[in-house]
């Protein structure tokens, strides 16, 4: 068992450098104090038995015994105070031959709830210029930390901002500020403070209200010459709220009136237009862009520009006539053939030539003509001579001739006619003569010439 404390009676003996040592302050809240300490420099040969922790009110002189016993931790929390009261604590480190060392603490100590610093959390699309378009809501959710809940203060330009435009909303996590429509006005830059007592964040927002520019401002056509039409402006007088980052450039015939985009994002305040039509009139209009888009009207140049016809004699290009003329000529010879007698055959060739060359075909070097056992015919360069049921008396060399006044061309080839022999003879069969439906696979033919 820890020994017992000194009893009140008894008169405790002030122990040199055996006090607790670098007694503090961990915790502070609304109801308690946390303590903490390290042991003494001096512990005598009987030891330690442990620690008194104790209080008194700033108003008070009597100190308040908070552990009875001792205790040997050097951690201990006091409860049960009340918030708002300052109290001053001190620690007596009880040895074992009855001696006491205390340490003071050397101040009051306000019982209160802990203090968080106020932290306004910026979103990350809020550390720039916010740039919202007009007639649009703006809502602004803003996350806010602090114990207790910090005070929120709304300024725009170092003024308090119009409740009549501007409504906000504080809760223990954010603040919001909404606008249900904007306008031009409503930009400028916002600060936003949150203050717990002494303790201040404070944040400012950028926002830039924006809205479709003004058309551009005297718009001039400076020259025409050629295809090409010089024109020139000023910047509008109304960016409306944000930088013009172009302009957009159209002309239009006079004949149709259609407007077509000659550029876009053109940045100078001058353009030469080029390759217009000859002849053509034409009208032309500028518009202004910024981030919202192109300006609703557009400057209309007053003047016309009248692109001229130019007139230079024409001189029809002169062509050399081809000469067509071509001598006969065979593109495909006939080629030798054999036929079989009885059977009607063709012999083909191909040939060109201009004048269209006349055909004739040979035989045996004898012109065949007026005989009707053969037919010639000639269509579009195919040449054919048929031959009714050759005989092999028809055999021989035949020649196609082609003449046009330009030269002749002939070509050769040789037709065979096969002599087919008739079968007859003797057949024979293994089996009965009058049994027709036997195998024809077990027939033998036999050919006798």
């Amino acid at each position: 068992m820890s020994p017992s404390p000194p009893a009140a009676s008894e008169i405790p003996l002030e122990v040199p450098e055996g006090q607790p040592l670098d007694l503090a302050v961990d915790d502070v809240t609304g109801t308690s104090l946390t303590l903490n300490w390290n042991p003494p420099m001096y512990i005598g040969p009987a030891g330690l038995a442990g620690y008194l922790v104790e209080y008194r009110k700033e108003s008070n002189e009597t100190w308040v015994a908070v552990n009875k016993e001792v205790t040997t931790k050097t951690v201990l929390v006091i409860k049960n105070l009340t918030e708002g009261d300052k109290v001053q604590p001190r620690v007596k480190a009880v040895h074992g031959d009855g001696g006491i060392g205390t340490a003071v603490f050397p101040d009051s100590v306000l019982i209160r709830q802990s203090i968080d610093p106020p932290k306004i959390r910026l979103p990350r699309n809020l550390r720039e210029t916010f740039v919202r378009e007009a007639g649009q809501p703006l809502n602004l959710s803003i996350p806010i930390q602090g114990n207790p809940q910090p005070s929120i203060t709304w300024t725009k330009d170092e003024q308090p901002v119009d409740q009549a435009r501007v409504n906000i909303r504080n809760s223990p996590r954010d603040t919001i500020l909404f606008i249900r429509k904007l306008e031009r006005k409503d930009s400028g830059k916002y600060k936003l403070t949150a203050q717990t007592d002494s303790l201040v964040d404070e944040v400012a927002i950028d926002i830039q209200v924006v809205e479709k520019p003004g058309p551009p401002q005297n718009l001039k056509m400076l020259d025409v010459w050629g295809f090409n039409v010089a024109l020139e402006w000023q910047p509008p007088a109304d960016n409306g709220n944000a930088e013009v980052n172009g302009y957009t450039i159209q002309k239009a015939d006079k004949k149709t009136g259609e407007w077509f985009t000659v550029i876009e994002k053109c940045h100078p305040c001058s353009y030469t237009v080029s390759n217009l039509v000859m002849g053509n009139r034409y009208n032309f209009r500028v518009f202004s862009e910024n981030l919202c888009g192109l300006s609703e009207t557009a400057a209309q140049c007053k003047d016309t520009a009248n692109i001229p016809k130019i007139s230079s004699p024409y001189n029809a290009p002169v062509y050399q006539e081809k000469d067509f003329n071509e001598a006969p000529k065979f593109t495909q010879p006939p080629v030798d053939k054999t036929a079989t007698e009885g059977f009607t055959t063709k012999l083909f060739c191909s040939v060109r030539g201009n004048p269209k060359p006349r055909i004739s075909w040979l035989k045996n070097q004898m012109l065949i003509d007026q005989n009707p056992k053969f037919r010639i015919l000639t269509n579009e360069g195919i040449c054919t001579l048929e031959i009714r049921k050759p005989s092999t008396f028809d055999g021989g060399v035949y020649t196609c001739r082609a003449v046009n006044a330009l030269g002749e061309a002939v070509a050769d080839c040789r037709l065979n006619v096969k002599n087919e022999t008739k079968l007859g003879g003797t057949v024979s069969c293994k089996e009965d003569a009058e049994m027709l439906q036997c195998d024809l696979n077990k027939l033998t033919v036999t050919v006798s010439q």
